[in-house]
């Protein structure tokens, strides 16, 4: 492993403007996810919001990507490319990812939207998932573990009757998009890195109805679906390390207290 970086005050306040823009980006998504709609349109109006907002999307061009955002339907665990054929349609479920450069400092987030009326069972993925979200944001203070996120999140899923992938994970970010640690969201207890003060990750557990693999599309090489084209839901958010607890940087709503 790496080193962590420690943030400086100015860089914490530069990923905290990121990190909101992030989240701005999408509620001001959400208007557009119904029935009809494509996925490449939510991404042009996407990239459009986040220019408008002298920022630039992080995921264009990363590594090849060719969308502004990621946008995961159904049985797309991550990385899902927006695209004119994606059709959303009644009963959908989709995980709309943003992460944005604002003034060279990254922030990054993800959340589930519904389209129409959807099955329960697809609630109830839904609610698990934001729920094992909540569970590892509150691990987050000094002196804990980073294997305790993925501890309480794999544990709460399962006792649901979920799997959690673990083929992606979460990660440091701020100043570059991809940082150290790596943040698994299945661990065992007590291990990984200790946390301190000024470090900045994301929490963003990927929750499976089925089976916790996944396959790469061979065709586009991002695309990451379910092994078995069952459901899958993810959350994700911005989270630092404060003096005595966690202060979530792409909470917007204030669903969170600063610890």
């Amino acid at each position: 492993m790496g080193k962590i970086i420690i943030k400086t005050a100015e860089q914490i306040e530069g990923i905290r403007k990121s990190s909101r823009l992030a989240a701005k980006t999408l509620d001001f998504a959400e208007q557009f996810v119904k029935p009809g709609v494509s996925t490449e349109f939510i991404d042009d109006k996407v990239e459009e919001f986040i220019l408008k907002n002298n920022a630039v999307p992080a995921p264009k061009g990363y590594h090849g990507f060719p969308k502004a955002s990621c946008i995961s339907p159904n049985d797309v665990i991550c990385h899902g490319i927006p695209s004119e054929n994606t059709i959303l349609q009644d009963g959908d479920i989709i995980n709309i990812d943003i992460t944005t450069i604002l003034d060279g400092y990254y922030g990054d987030t993800s959340r589930m939207f519904t389209v129409g009326k959807i099955s329960p069972a697809a609630e109830k993925l839904i609610d698990t998932t934001f729920h094992c979200l909540n569970l590892g944001i509150e691990q987050v203070k000094p002196g804990n573990r980073f294997g305790n996120i993925g501890f309480v999140i794999n544990r709460y899923a399962k006792a649901k009757g979920f799997s959690v992938v673990y083929e992606f994970c979460g990660h440091g970010v701020g100043i570059e998009f991809h940082e150290e640690p790596q943040v698994d969201h299945a661990s065992r207890k007590n291990t990984g890195a200790v946390m301190k003060p000024g470090m900045i990750f994301t929490i963003e557990p990927m929750i499976n109805q089925g089976k916790s693999k996944a396959d790469i599309d061979k065709n586009d090489g991002w695309t990451a679906r379910t092994t078995d084209n069952k459901l899958s839901a993810q959350f994700e958010h911005t989270i630092l390390v404060t003096e005595t607890g966690y202060e979530v940087l792409t909470d917007i709503h204030e669903d969170y207290e600063i610890t």
